[in-house]
């Protein structure tokens, strides 16, 4: 055999080689594209309202105020090579991210898809309460004990899933009050709580420990509202907390007779919080064109996210640019009377 055909061969073998190492190694990327959308006013599938209110008179709507949502291609256990991220990458619909934006290090894909059913379901219930705060429905706000820090005084004396009603005689409102009447007392003071456990108020008592600079007792807590009547969703297994203020919209329109769409396609995202603050979401651009393929033309998009939406504005869709609950009910009655809206 000549050199020159011997050299063709290993030219050849490393080629295919190389190949199939570019196929089957697996790349640390995630390809983000449009996924489904749904109209919070509207129904499943399988015929059930998205959004059920039981115990309140509601109303009659019209249009849509659709939540939106990104598919994702890739992560722990599923295997992307280069290839299918090089021609993602050249897909303007869709975009390549560190698999790490996605699933922290360490973290499956089941472990991750349990996080965000559990972000929805909190997003739920906050968009309840930024919807009955924007109707000035009164509701009560309890601080729940999400988890105890080892190695703090809460640990052995406070656990997951208590209320925490008073500290030293004074009521806890909200996660602040809790924080402020912990910090009022020097570390190493006996706080007096009063706690719901099971159903029963107990007295406990815990001393606080200097911690970061301040004096803690060592729980992370959360917001738990008992509202005046029943807000149910139906949304199958789409995790996540990005559809809060789509959820809110259309609670505030079922409950009302002002008719926020107009018999519009409206779409929107956005992270809620109670007190009505609309934050910043991954994968706008996605979300977009998601939207504009089921046939929105009016987008309302986070303020936070203008930077992510100039120059990515499907044709025949209008983005609205919202910082808050309130604000974005205004933009949609203006909408109908055909009077200008902020822009991203």
């Amino acid at each position: 055999m000549s050199r020159r055909s011997l050299t063709l061969i290993i030219a050849g073998v490393a080629t295919v080689v190389a190949l199939a190492v570019a196929v089957l190694a697996p790349v640390p990327y995630v390809i983000l594209g449009p996924g489904p959308t749904l109209n919070t006013l509207g129904k499943d599938s399988s015929g059930h309202p998205l959004i059920t209110i039981s115990g309140h008179p509601t109303h009659p709507t019209t249009g849509h105020l659709n939540m939106v949502t990104v598919s994702y291609e890739g992560g722990p256990g599923m295997n992307l090579n280069i290839f299918q991220a090089l021609q993602a990458w050249l897909n303007p619909d869709e975009a390549v991210v560190p698999e790490s934006e996605l699933f922290p290090p360490g973290q499956s894909a089941q472990q991750t898809q349990q996080q965000d059913t559990e972000e929805m379901t909190g997003s739920q219930q906050t968009a309840a309460a930024a919807a009955f705060r924007v109707l000035h429905i009164p509701f009560t706000t309890q601080v729940m004990v999400a988890q105890v820090v080892s190695g703090t005084p809460a640990a052995g004396v406070l656990k997951a899933g208590d209320i925490i009603l008073s500290v030293n005689g004074s009521k806890v409102t909200d996660p602040s009050s809790l924080k402020s009447l912990t910090t009022s007392h020097p570390a190493g003071s006996a706080l007096r709580l009063s706690v719901v456990r099971g159903g029963k108020t107990i007295p406990l008592t815990v001393r606080t420990k200097e911690l970061g600079g301040r004096p803690v007792i060592g729980v992370d807590v959360t917001e738990r509202y008992k509202f005046p009547f029943t807000v149910n969703y139906n949304v199958g297994n789409i995790g996540g907390p990005s559809a809060g203020m789509m959820f809110a919209l259309g609670i505030i329109d079922k409950l009302t007779s002002s008719d926020l769409t107009g018999g519009k396609f409206i779409a929107g995202t956005g992270e809620i919080t109670a007190a009505g603050k609309v934050g910043a979401i991954g994968g706008i651009q996605q979300k977009m064109v998601g939207a504009r393929d089921a046939g929105a033309t009016i987008f309302l998009a986070p303020a936070g996210n203008c930077s992510d939406v100039r120059g990515a504005v499907p044709a025949g869709l209008r983005v609205v640019r919202v910082a808050t609950l309130s604000q974005a009910v205004s933009d949609l009655q203006a909408l109908k009377k055909g009077k200008p809206v902020p822009s991203c």
